[in-house]
């Protein structure tokens, strides 16, 4: 039992320092999941808060997960995870059978699981905080507790680093399907025989005689018995999943709408992406650097860029007040906050493949930013 108790608080911690790092590396991927919460809640007076809530959860979990792990202050730790699980338990329950949004974002864009997975998964980490909790008064820790609150409050002191690091540049690590050395057109590929999304047909019918609903599937349904049933409704129902290609919603439509991804995709020269998905939001403290290494892209030869979700005529009026010296073009708003946690932020292709990326306050000069 001795060994058991041990390990069950080792693998606890670091589930939970899994799920804080990756949230935390990348706070503005968790602020758009709360955001798509609150939204699907009905609730759109807290989206101001998600950033905040972003941070704070992030740290909550890598900070509980440290403390498991490191055998630090258990009494205490062995209450707050359970505690912590004994709420994400129920919600994720009410997540997987309302499905309001598709993917939980528990441990962000580093392991995509379903909303049921997700609840199954806390169902085991119940039971692991379960354990630990009964033993909290078992589990000593022979250094000095001095010691012990100096080392954890510098490790909560470097992730909180971290998470602001991500945020005011972009994340150390990136998870998604758009991060440097990913081809773009090879993402979008689903290779040859790739089994495809299976489901099956549902339909309701009503008993014209008793007005009782029913149930039927494909190898059933009273559609030749008009005079007994009456149908009602009819549903597809996921069965299995097949494959899907990492990328499937990148585009670049001119404003004829116009889908001209492939001319910069497989275009030799160095393409810059400028993405902006609201022009609205978008930071200009940059804009005369970006104007700058934009004119002499151009200059070169080379393709620079703008992609963004806004209006035509916020287009215009954004090109008029910041003279811009190069083309807009249209693309989905979630896309682009999924290329780039940066508004505006730069990408550099070549046929396709991410060379690199930048956050706006970190726009590089023309020469450095195509060095070889």
């Amino acid at each position: 039992m001795k060994y058991i108790k041990e390990i069950v608080r080792i693998l606890l911690g670091a589930v939970f320092i899994f799920s804080g790092f990756v949230k935390g590396v990348d706070p503005l991927g968790s602020t758009y999941k709360f955001t798509d919460y609150f939204h699907a809640f009905g609730t759109n007076w807290a989206v101001g808060f998600s950033f905040a809530l972003a941070i704070i959860l992030a740290l909550a979990e890598f900070g509980i997960g440290i403390a498991l792990f490191l055998n630090y202050r258990m009494k205490i730790f062995s209450w707050l995870v359970t505690l912590f699980m004994a709420y994400f338990l129920p919600f994720t329950l009410w997540i997987a059978i309302k499905n309001p949004v598709t993917d939980c974002g528990c441990f962000g864009d580093a392991f995509v699981i379903t909303n049921w997975q997700t609840f199954y998964k806390n169902i085991v980490l119940m039971a692991l905080a379960i354990i630990v909790l009964i033993n909290r008064r078992k589990y000593k820790n022979k250094y000095n507790i001095y010691f012990q609150n100096g080392y954890f409050a510098l490790i909560l002191a470097a992730f909180l680093f971290l998470e602001f690091y991500g945020y005011n540049h972009l994340p150390i690590i990136d998870f998604r399907p758009y991060k440097i050395g990913n081809n773009i057109s090879q993402g979008m590929t689903v290779p040859p025989n790739s089994p495809t999304d299976e489901y099956r047909n549902e339909f309701i019918y009503k008993n014209k005689a008793t007005g009782k609903e029913k149930k039927f599937d494909d190898t059933n349904y009273p559609w030749q018995d008009t005079i007994n049933w009456q149908y009602v409704s009819m549903k597809s129902i996921l069965v299995k999943e097949g494959y899907h290609a990492p990328i499937h919603d990148f585009t670049i439509e001119n404003s004829e709408g116009e889908n001209i991804a492939d001319f910069y995709l497989y275009d030799p020269n160095y393409t810059f992406m400028l993405v902006s998905y609201r022009l609205d939001k978008t930071s200009t403290k940059k804009q005369e650097k970006i104007n700058a290494l934009a004119q002499k892209t151009l200059d070169s030869g080379m393709n620079f860029i703008c992609l963004t979700a806004a209006s035509q005529e916020e287009i215009d009026q954004f090109k008029e007040k910041n003279h811009t010296p190069y083309e807009f073009y249209f693309c989905d708003e979630i896309t682009l906050k999924t290329i780039i946690r940066s508004n505006p932020g730069l990408v550099l292709l070549k046929e396709g493949t991410v060379i690199n990326k930048w956050h706006w306050r970190d726009i590089p000069e023309f020469e450095k930013a195509i060095a070889k």
